[in-house]
């Protein structure tokens, strides 16, 4: 075959280090719009991107140069050294080491898509660590509950 095709859906999510609730609604939607940014430079299409306070949602179509360890280590770096310089105060602000990422069908994109929107209301009812078990239970997903 002389082409390489892909198209490859992802639901990413990543958490602060610690979980500390520390990207205050002033620095979201610019946070935001930086993460949807660096995708986009690294081949990828990023329909979505949204969270709260401790964690982001991410909605990726992901290019097929890039792999998925290497697409978060530069959103997560990239980032971080961002947010460092555009709020001061978090000089010390890390991303937690892991993360969450799960396989969506094309047709599913704007359930998902939906879902990122409404991070602000799904966290008025629910703990990031509660949403994140619900995914790895939804996706078949074993995991150690040291690192929910």
């Amino acid at each position: 075959m002389p082409q390489s095709l892909n198209h490859v859906l992802l639901h990413l999510i990543f958490s602060t280090k610690d979980r500390a609730p520390c990207l205050s609604p002033a620095i979201v939607p610019s946070l935001h719009a930086y993460l949807a940014t660096v995708a986009r430079n690294a081949g990828c299409e990023c329909p979505r991107v949204s969270g709260v306070t401790d964690h982001v949602h991410l909605a990726v179509q992901l290019s097929r140069t890039i792999t998925i360890a290497a697409l978060v280590e530069e959103l997560k770096t990239t980032s971080s050294k961002w947010i460092k310089i555009q709020v001061p105060e978090l000089a010390a602000f890390a991303w937690q080491r892991g993360y969450g990422v799960f396989s969506v069908g094309p047709g599913d994109l704007g359930e998902l898509v939906a879902y990122i929107d409404n991070q602000v209301e799904h966290h008025k009812k629910r703990s990031f660590q509660e949403e994140y078990r619900m995914f790895l239970k939804k996706y078949g997903v074993e995991y150690d509950e040291r690192y929910v």
